[in-house]
């Protein structure tokens, strides 16, 4: 995808259901496989930062350090912003960045973190390569996304198979990739990363509140989000066949045994001296 454009639309846009996603996340549940290289002086850059959950969480972390978040949305850093003052957190920043061109100097960042970014990007390398000039020499470029046509889910439904096909040709129009998980490692060699772990990790829905929550996020981002928008206005979806989907979800999430695997890709990868 490098030759590719180097914007993208964010595909879920930040509708009430999406931050219900977004503001669930923790350094914890999305991070893990960062955390044991984190030390207490360390600055940190948080690349699409949304409404700065994880970013307070890696603040918290690194005591001794600072921490800057970015997202390309202003109303979105806002919120970030808040969320950091809200935890009295001092050593944060926030500010409108894009992944592509960013401005900070080279070598200023001890760790460069991000979550759920580059299967929105235009050019994903091109993001790589900028996230690796802002990191210091040792320092480590942290990504991990979700893969799309890796998702798995019990029992099978005709309208979530649907609501995949569908989620996978909008956000392909908009000029991402929604199975990044699985390309994280070659993006990172094209970039010219050497020294690349790659792991992967899963969210796992399943409980009855864990199924409520899933469904009728998804069910709500089906009909009343960006994506729902982009659906319609692209010519991918009407109006009648989100509904569809939409319902689906719910019908999903009502099943006792209903159970959602999503897979992420994870690499760590560490600048050269």
């Amino acid at each position: 995808m490098s030759g590719q454009q180097e914007t993208a639309v964010y595909t879920h846009g930040h509708h009430e259901s999406v931050l219900r996603s977004h503001t669930w996340r923790t350094a914890a549940n999305s991070a893990a496989y960062l955390l044991g290289s984190l030390k207490p002086h360390m600055t940190i850059l948080d690349i699409g930062c949304g409404p700065g959950t994880i970013t307070a969480d890696l603040a918290e972390l690194v005591p001794d350090g600072h921490v800057t978040g970015v997202d390309r949305a202003p109303e979105i850093v806002e919120v970030a912003r808040a969320t950091a003052a809200e935890r009295g957190l001092t050593h944060t920043d926030f500010a409108v960045a894009d992944v592509h061109a960013l401005d900070y100097p080279d070598d200023t960042f001890c760790v460069v973190h991000a979550h759920q970014v580059l299967q929105h990007v235009g050019d994903p390398v091109r993001a790589l390569r900028e996230m690796k000039r802002v990191t210091r020499p040792n320092g480590l470029v942290a990504v991990r996304d979700s893969d799309y046509g890796a998702m798995t889910w019990y029992p099978a439904s005709p309208g979530m198979d649907a609501w995949l096909d569908l989620y996978r040709r909008v956000a392909r129009a908009n000029g991402g990739e929604p199975d990044a998980g699985r390309r994280l490692k070659a993006w990172a060699l094209e970039a010219g990363f050497t020294d690349i772990a790659a792991t992967s990790d899963t969210w796992t829905f399943s409980t009855p509140d864990e199924r409520e929550w899933w469904s009728g996020l998804w069910a709500d981002r089906t009909l009343a989000s960006a994506y729902a928008e982009r659906a319609m206005e692209g010519g991918h979806a009407t109006a009648e066949e989100l509904r569809a989907v939409s319902a689906a979800w719910r019908e999903w999430g009502r099943r006792p045994e209903g159970w959602f695997g999503v897979l992420h890709g994870e690499i760590l990868c560490r600048k050269e001296a």
